[in-house]
């Protein structure tokens, strides 16, 4: 097969390629002698087969170790049959204010440090973000070896639009703060992804179903690459049925639609709630930014449709 300049590609040596034991140029950034840099590595999250090569090399090589749970670190060597080749230190949430300058400094004399976390991506939902900040503003060499995402492994698998997404994590445990946050989130015209523990999961969806509407599609996607995984694509209230009726457990991604395109109609639609709001005390001009703004019409033409109405 020829590329895209038609010229045929060079063959490449797997077997030369396989047979490589130490850590080749392909797993490593390019640094400096004496330059110390830090790795970003996507770990399982769920089936070990998803482990990538530079995950297992970065595991062995790395001088540091920072790892959100090390309990969790030894499963996970302890299943892929790797040694870890540097020092182990925890790094999580709890934590990571006290760690940063200490983990930085060790960077900045010239060490490698390989950032993982209990599942997934560091810093996405996870410990990682406040490094790589502090990292960037020192001007220290940050790189990653990307693999498994929650995220995108439910998006993926949602049969929901991935054109446009975006990713919210976990709502507020409280439900007034999770009412004001889906409130906000009501007319996102993106799909999207949250995080939820198995024990809320169905005040989630009541909440969602109460925000967004029944008929919003949506998908809860549980245990992702493991032995029992299960995506339920349903509407939110066919989601809520379904969670009412389930002992869930498990890890869970949950997928929404966005808000469908509205007919906003014409200006002249908007001039009784402009009314309205002036009987409540709001004085002209204020009360057509208020409208303009939430139906997304000039505020010129509105202002002009009030005038005219009035005779």
């Amino acid at each position: 097969m020829e590329d895209d300049f038609g010229t045929n590609p060079a063959p490449v040596d797997h077997d030369s390629e396989l047979a490589e034991e130490t850590l080749d140029s392909s797993l490593a950034p390019v640094a400096a002698p004496g330059e110390g840099y830090i790795i970003l590595a996507a770990t399982p999250i769920g089936n070990m087969g998803d482990a990538s090569a530079r995950l297992i090399a970065w595991l062995g090589a790395a001088d540091i170790v920072a790892a959100e749970d090390t309990r969790r670190l030894h499963r996970l060597v302890t299943s892929l049959g790797v040694k870890v080749g540097g020092q182990i230190v925890s790094y999580h949430e709890h934590n990571e204010a006290a760690k940063t300058p200490e983990l930085l400094a060790q960077v900045q004399s010239g060490k490698t440090l390989l950032m993982v976390t209990d599942a997934g991506m560091p810093s996405v939902s996870d410990p990682g973000f406040r490094l790589v900040g502090a990292a960037v503003e020192a001007g220290v060499k940050v790189t990653s070896a990307p693999g498994p995402s929650a995220v995108l492994t439910a998006l993926a698998l949602s049969g929901l639009p991935t054109d446009r997404f975006c990713f919210e994590g976990f709502l507020p445990r409280k439900a007034g703060e999770r009412a004001s946050r889906l409130h906000e989130l009501a007319l996102e015209k993106r799909t999207m992804v949250f995080f939820e523990a198995p024990h809320r999961l169905e005040a989630m969806l009541r909440a969602l179903h109460t925000a967004f509407g029944p008929s919003r599609p949506g998908a809860v996607c549980r245990e992702l690459t493991k032995t029992y995984e299960e995506v339920i694509r349903r509407p939110l209230s066919g989601l809520l049925e379904w969670a009412e009726q389930s002992q869930i457990r498990g890890e869970i991604a949950i997928v929404v639609g966005g808000a469908p395109e509205a007919d906003l109609g014409t200006v002249e639609d908007h001039v009784a709630a402009v009314n309205e709001l002036i009987g409540q005390g709001m004085r002209l001009k204020e009360a057509v930014a208020v409208i303009s703004h939430d139906v997304h019409v000039s505020k010129r033409d509105l202002y002009s449709a009030v005038l005219a109405a009035r005779g």
